[in-house]
């Protein structure tokens, strides 16, 4: 695996081998000292394009933890705001010597385009690219219910709200597919993709149906601003169908956990009851990104440099 670029492209061995690798740098976190020297002297260029905060400081932390030098460019401010193409720099950044680009780009397919190019010789991880992808969260995520629930074959998760804007719920429902677990999109009709029915996933408009044999739920974010048309009535009859509150949450079977990929609406897709609760496991999936996020650049790396031991 030379590039992370689609969490349908990883098999089961790969995607297993990435989760267990993750548990065994989870533990770094708990150290006086969260270093490792294993990818001493790398060199990692997080090229955002887009806002973010979250998954950008935890590629950061990751890097860093694994004591790799850190090159974060964002776009604002950069030469891109004065019409530089994403072709000239990646051109400028190879020149600098990165080993590794994690890119997070408005337009889909960007980093498939560049890992494709001869722009980079490095390794090249999707961020998150427009509607399609986010494979590190949809890694974090499994991680995450694995943790709680075992091993995933069989198991059942259903991932709410906007679909249709989602990169997240497209890599959740490859990759669980890939684990073995099925999937259920539950969302309002205009808020499904054009296609959904070639995923490997059920779909629904009912979410209190999809409630008891769930043992995860997943609440999207409603994304407003990626929105130009009106896709429900309003705020309040979006949360009342597809919000999850209190009462939903008791519905659910005794083991079952609830994620929300962040940032979160509370109020809108998730009750603040709910997102605070012992069922919720949020604030585990932020921890647990940057165990997951070592582990794809340390696998995506190679490990030590030569001659050296972790």
């Amino acid at each position: 695996m030379k590039h992370l670029l689609s969490a349908g492209d990883l098999s089961r061995d790969e995607a297993v081998l990435i989760l267990d690798t993750a548990e065994q740098l989870l533990s770094v976190a708990q150290r006086p000292i969260k270093k490792l020297p294993t990818l001493r002297g790398r060199t990692i260029v997080n090229l955002f394009f887009e806002d973010s905060t979250r998954t950008r400081i935890s590629f950061e932390a990751a890097a860093k933890r694994l004591s790799a030098d850190v090159i974060n460019f964002s776009a604002k401010g950069s030469s891109v705001s004065k019409g530089e193409s994403l072709k000239d720099t990646a051109l400028t950044l190879q020149a600098m010597g990165a080993d590794a680009v994690v890119i997070r780009h408005h337009a889909s397919g960007a980093p498939h385009r560049l890992a494709t190019s001869e722009w980079t010789k490095g390794a090249v991880v999707n961020a998150g690219d427009g509607t399609h992808e986010h494979p590190t969260q949809a890694l974090l995520d499994a991680f995450t219910m694995r943790s709680r629930l075992g091993d995933l074959a069989g198991k059942n998760v259903t991932i709410v709200g906007d679909v249709l804007h989602s990169r997240v719920a497209r890599s959740n429902a490859l990759l669980l597919d890939t684990l073995g677990a099925n999937v259920t999109l539950v969302a309002p009709p205009t808020l499904l993709p054009v296609g959904v029915e070639t995923w490997p996933v059920e779909t629904s408009y009912d979410l209190d149906a999809s409630l008891e044999k769930a043992d995860a739920v997943m609440m999207l974010r409603v994304q407003r601003e990626r929105m130009n048309a009106s896709f429900f009535p309003s705020a309040r009859e979006y949360s009342r169908r597809y919000g999850l509150d209190v009462a939903r949450m008791n519905r659910l079977p005794d083991h079952a956990i609830v994620l929300h990929p962040g940032p979160m609406n509370r109020g809108m897709e998730i009750n603040a009851d709910v997102a605070d609760s012992d069922r919720s496991v949020i604030v585990e999936q932020v921890t647990n990104g940057v165990a997951v996020r070592m582990a794809v650049l340390y696998l995506l790396l190679g490990g030590a440099t030569e001659g050296e031991t972790a």
